[in-house]
């Protein structure tokens, strides 16, 4: 029965380390340029279990962020934006990394963007 119990105190341990490094939940900042010029952005996420949604704030407006999901330091999500009235779907895929995340988006199709947002404290 000993073993037992340390190996699931080993199990909820690990559970709970992996819990830790997914969560994004809060404000992260980036800055970067664009094929429109640079871009300063507010992304504010929230994550319940696996699933994220919140808001993406740039020079050109705000958008919903929609099929978001954390799966360990991974992360993924869709900015809806409008762009002169233009409805724009960009998606983003992202590496976790303690208080920053290391994002490729692709606004048009061959036009990657890469960037670190970085947590805001």
């Amino acid at each position: 029965m000993g073993k037992r119990i340390w190996i699931l105190a080993a199990v909820l341990m690990g559970l709970a380390v992996l819990a830790m490094a997914a969560d994004v939940t809060g404000t992260w900042t980036a800055s970067f340029d664009t094929q429109v010029g640079p871009q300063m952005y507010t992304y504010t996420f929230k994550v319940t279990g696996s699933t994220l949604t919140g808001t993406a704030k740039s020079n050109l407006g705000s958008a919903t962020i929609t099929d978001g999901k954390v799966n360990g330091d991974d992360i993924s999500f869709t900015e809806n934006l409008d762009y002169q009235g233009m409805p724009l779907m960009i998606p983003y895929k992202g590496k976790i990394s303690g208080d920053e995340i290391k994002f490729t988006r692709a606004v048009v199709e061959g036009a990657n963007e890469e960037f670190v947002a970085k947590r805001v404290k």
